[in-house]
């Protein structure tokens, strides 16, 4: 682990923690980041208490208060004797009252009441129908959610940002209605139940994966804490992003019918394919993970979460999936798959996989073992249909090792900041769009910026992890402008190629002559920026 007195900062290279001082009490002594200040501040002398605290205020402030005061009201309906018929519903369900309290359910009568509650509060209509906590039709606003359960969802932060209602009255359709995604949900940036899951996902130092809500509920209340529950049917590189921060190994058990296969099979992939491990989990004779649990107990859950199947082991059982092996075609096929999935996997998997596949259907090892070669050759081919473009050879041509270092130098110095707007102005990948538009706003609302107080900002931002990632990727070197205008003309040639690239391709597509030439001439325009960006770089030096 290395700290820097000069910075505040400490960084493990092991874990991959990193942060400042408050970072560091918080995750040593496990405890939360105000209770960190506070065990700080008395190291000190200073007088630290829970009133005098200095959360800023967020970006969507108003937003989040509404869906937290969203989320009590219908809790609070849950506990009211007027909704027995939910809590029996419930109870049928096996699901207590410490659930309830724990994952903050609640229930929407039927009528307009949350409406009427937030007009009270002078809330704006259009904003609380952008939520979806309102409905509209014609002129008349009305509740969304009626007669239904109601399953709060949080983001990584955990803060309220939608719902899932489930209705209790089965002429009622659908059987789930959801929020639709607003300026704080985005679904395929969330993941159910991550931010209760994660500190237990460390401890336990694995991850379960699950399809349902429900599923994630059971799994947490019956001792499986670290159990996070998709929120559609394939993993976003969002989600995957989340799931990566926590390294650990990560078990796939979605439901026991044709659809959960499909998903465990395309979502193994696409995790396997980010370098990630990935375990499976195929409960039989039930529907999902909850039905498992009701029917069976935890030792039978626990068993069979101890007893998983490798991804590898699963792919080679789905890839025999409607097809049968004793008629050559469909075996051939099967043996052409089973070769194309070894191809990121190391030599002694390959050939112990060969290995069974020969002794299993009696075919020649070196048979296996030279279509394999074929494979691999073919793979290694460059493609004929695009060819990429000629990029720059200097050391900065990729993307993060020029955004990282801008971004760092705008959390250092507000100087950072006005050369970053007056020279670039805007990211073109999302997350460092996000980390910037962070500090802009940090330094809107304090007029000044520096590292330890703005990390201590972002323990509360819903992109904290990227911004640690940031810092954690720095290394040691002298921060001037200089070096500032070097990265970002740097970046602007590479954002320029990107988009040479781009352009060379839908020309070599397009059969359209008129559209080759206007693409042509983009291509030329962009020529000369990026010469344009040379001389001045150049000039500067």
């Amino acid at each position: 682990m290395s700290v820097s007195k000069e910075k505040q900062l400490f960084k493990c290279f092991s874990c991959g923690a990193g942060g400042n001082v408050f970072q560091f009490v918080k995750e040593i002594e496990n405890i939360t980041f105000l209770e960190a200040v506070s065990k700080v501040a008395s190291k000190v002398g200073i007088n630290f208490t829970y009133n005098q605290s200095f959360q800023p205020v967020e970006k969507f402030e108003q937003e989040y208060k509404i869906m937290d005061l969203t989320k009590m009201f219908y809790h609070n309906n849950l506990k009211s004797k007027e909704a027995k018929e939910a809590r029996d519903y419930l109870a049928k369900r096996k699901i207590d009252n410490e659930i309830i309290d724990n994952f903050g359910l609640g229930f929407a009568f039927k009528g307009n009441q949350l409406l009427e509650l937030l007009k009270a509060k002078k809330y704006d209509m259009t904003r609380l129908k952008d939520l979806s906590l309102v409905s509209q039709k014609e002129n008349q606003y009305y509740d969304m959610f009626q007669n239904r359960i109601l399953f709060p969802i949080e983001n990584p932060s955990g803060k309220v940002v939608g719902f899932t209602a489930r209705a209790i009255n089965p002429n009622d359709t659908p059987k789930y209605l959801n929020s639709r995604e607003s300026i704080i949900f985005k679904k395929g940036e969330i993941l159910y139940n991550y931010h209760r899951a994660r500190e237990n996902v460390r401890l336990l130092k694995k991850i379960i994966i699950v399809e349902g809500n429900m599923d994630a509920i059971r799994m947490s209340a019956c001792g499986f804490p670290n159990t996070i529950a998709l929120m559609g049917t394939s993993l976003t590189k969002e989600q995957i992003e989340l799931i990566r921060k926590l390294r650990v190994p990560i078990t796939l058990m979605l439901d026991n019918d044709n659809a959960g296969l499909t998903n465990t099979y395309q979502n193994g992939l696409l995790l396997e394919q980010a370098k990630l491990d990935v375990w499976v989990v195929r409960l039989s004779k039930v529907k999902d993970p909850d039905e498992y649990l009701l029917n069976f107990g935890t030792e039978a859950m626990q068993d069979a979460l101890d007893h998983p199947l490798s991804f590898l082991e699963f792919k080679l059982m789905y890839l025999k999936e409607n097809r049968n092996l004793q008629d050559s075609a469909d075996l051939i096929l099967y043996i052409k798959d089973v070769i194309k999935s070894l191809e990121n996997y190391d030599d002694l998997t390959k050939k112990m996989t060969l290995q069974k596949i020969a002794n299993d259907y009696s075919i020649s090892y070196e048979i296996l073992k030279s279509e394999l070669q074929k494979a691999q050759e073919n793979n290694n081919q460059p493609s004929i249909e695009v060819k990429p473009i000629n990029k720059p050879k200097d050391v900065f041509d990729n993307y993060s090792k020029c955004a990282n270092p801008i971004l760092y130098y705008m959390m250092n110095d507000s100087k950072y900041i006005n050369i970053y707007l007056n020279r670039l102005g805007y990211f073109s990948e999302k997350k460092y769009r996000q980390i910037a538009s962070e500090i802009l706003y940090y330094y809107e609302k304090n007029k000044t910026i520096n590292l330890a107080d703005f990390l201590s900002y972002a323990e509360l931002s819903p992109v904290k992890d990227d911004i640690f990632q940031v810092i954690g990727g720095i290394k040691d070197e002298e921060i001037s402008e200089t070096n500032m205008v070097e990265y970002i003309t740097m970046l602007q040639t590479l954002m320029i190629n990107q988009d040479i690239f781009t352009l060379r391709s839908r020309q070599r597509q397009t059969f359209d002559i008129n559209e080759k030439i206007a693409i042509g001439i983009k291509i030329t325009e962009l020529h000369r920026k990026k010469e344009e960006l040379k001389k001045e770089r150049s000039v500067e030096k």
